[in-house]
């Protein structure tokens, strides 16, 4: 067998080549109701894309929207773009989960002039050690001062955003966080952990590679519908702040603070639709009450 070397000058010019992608437009920032977002998060004024800004727009979206999965609880669609995030967590009051919750972030700091990658990220907590699907969604931000982690989507993670930085290690409102670069899945993989006052404990690993949204709407499908997924069949509600972290499971009630101490109650059935109000500032009408109240019994059924 004879192989032929081509030689550049006996070859004709090359067209110039095509984008990987039509669409830029990752993020759909010019859909936002930018006031609106602002109004919720209870925020105003010049916002330029600075650090500070991410700072402030990080905490203030994470006092105002809860995580919470009650689409799924009232067997409801999930839809990801953003005037539909908007609608949801923004004129309804209501929150979301990761996706939801940044995309919609996403959206807000690319109308603000913000550099956005979307990443993907194994959920560890809670885990036996065995590798997990990829199927929590983060951002970074890139700027001046380098590239920092956004993430107001995980319920009991960053307050603040982090820097992107191997070893570095922070508290945030009274929480301790860490995160390392690791090789256990790949070359450019990165652990998040957080310290309970005894040790430290994984929250989720994740690789620097770019996702879009296109990729969220896959993941957040399997979430959904998976027979096993750990939305499905039972109501998840939580907010973080500074030394407290709130998760209503089911009809248990937990609060945590950053030493590790942690109190339960159990919440009747009938009094769920008055936690989430008072606690996590979500309402739901009286039909939707009902609706949770009759899937928690089955959720909770022995």
């Amino acid at each position: 067998m004879t192989h032929e070397t081509l030689v550049s000058d006996s070859l004709a010019p090359a067209p110039r080549p095509s984008l990987l992608t039509t669409d830029r437009d990752f993020w759909h920032g010019s859909e936002l109701n930018l006031d609106a977002y602002l109004a919720r998060l209870g925020l105003s004024g010049d916002l330029p894309p600075t650090l500070d800004t991410l700072r402030a727009l990080h905490r203030a979206h994470l006092a105002a929207i809860p995580f919470e999965n009650l689409q799924i609880v009232l067997e409801r669609p999930i839809p990801l773009d953003v005037p539909a995030l908007v609608d949801k967590m923004v004129l309804r009051s209501r929150g979301g989960y990761c996706y939801e919750q940044n995309l919609l972030l996403a959206a807000a700091l690319d109308r603000l002039g913000f550099s956005v990658t979307g990443f993907a990220a194994r959920v560890l907590s809670g885990g036996t050690g065995a590798p997990r699907p990829a199927t929590h969604a983060l951002l970074r931000v890139d700027l001046e001062e380098g590239p920092w982690l956004a993430d107001v989507g995980f319920g009991g993670g960053l307050l603040e955003p982090l820097p992107l930085s191997d070893g570095h290690q922070e508290i945030q409102g009274g929480w301790g966080l860490r995160l390392d670069r690791v090789s256990e899945v790949g070359e450019d993989e990165w652990l998040l952990r957080s310290f309970d006052g005894r040790g430290w404990n994984p929250l989720y690993s994740f690789s620097a590679t770019a996702m879009v949204r296109q990729d969220y709407a896959v993941f957040s499908h399997h979430l959904v519908t998976h027979p096993r997924s750990p939305f499905r069949g039972r109501l998840v509600v939580q907010r973080i702040g500074p030394g407290a972290h709130r998760m209503l499971m089911d009809t248990t009630l937990t609060t945590a603070a950053p030493d590790g101490t942690r109190t339960e109650r159990e919440v009747p059935v009938e009094e769920v639709g008055q936690v989430l109000q008072e606690v996590f500032g979500i309402g739901l009408d009286q039909h939707e009450r009902a609706v949770v109240e009759e899937r928690l019994r089955e959720f909770t059924r022995t």
